[in-house]
């Protein structure tokens, strides 16, 4: 149980990076680091999800 709410928060909080950037983006109209900031945010945090999948996966907390 523990598992799926740490997925669902990543996800959370991987949209809501996602958001933000789009929310930069028609702010500034493409200029500035705040919308780059937010996407690198959203692409470490999926990273740390899926590595986080295989490492449960690898230990049998995941199953197939």
């Amino acid at each position: 149980m523990l598992l799926k709410i740490v997925i669902v928060i990543f996800l959370i909080l991987i949209i809501t990076s996602l958001f933000s950037a789009l929310f930069s983006l028609g702010k500034n109209k493409g200029s500035g680091t705040k919308t780059v900031k937010a996407l690198t945010v959203r692409i470490s945090l999926s990273i740390l999800l899926f590595i986080f999948l295989l490492i449960g996966y690898y230990l049998g907390i995941i199953g197939h």
